[in-house]
């Protein structure tokens, strides 16, 4: 099994941007223990705040791995052309959300995303990856 995890936007800046809602752990420190965690799963990870990159990791995603874990952060809200991408390519999307979305802004309840997805996670903190990976398993 071959999954890719992309992050959106401020996603770098896990540990430091609001450890009240994201923690204090940085996100390299929590892909080296889903290593650990998943050995024979193999594991890759990318992270922009440029809204075309991650498009164009999704798209160069397709028919290389097995599964997309994405948490596109503020784009999940916005972006039609990532929802586009998803739509577009055959691999399999998982959307992670670290926050529990719908207890939060308004504007945070909507996605463009979620109706490509083949499901989606949100609000058990880091967590919501692994559950990601073990929705792939």
């Amino acid at each position: 099994m071959k999954l890719l995890i992309i992050n959106g936007p401020n996603l770098n800046l896990l540990g430091k941007r609001e450890p009240d809602i994201y923690g204090s752990q940085t996100f390299v420190t929590f892909f080296s223990e889903l290593q650990m965690q998943f050995r024979n799963t193999e594991l890759a990870y990318f992270q922009s705040n440029i809204e075309g990159e991650l498009i164009t990791q999704i798209q160069e995603a397709d028919l290389v791995y097995d599964g997309i874990i994405l948490n596109a952060a503020a784009y999940t809200h916005t972006s039609i052309a990532i929802g586009d991408a998803i739509k577009a390519v055959t691999v399999p999307v998982v959307e992670v959300h670290i926050s529990n979305t719908f207890a939060r802004e308004e504007f945070r309840h909507q996605s463009y995303i979620s109706s490509h997805a083949k499901g989606v996670i949100l609000g058990f903190g880091m967590q919501s990856y692994a559950l990601a990976i073990q929705s792939f398993l």
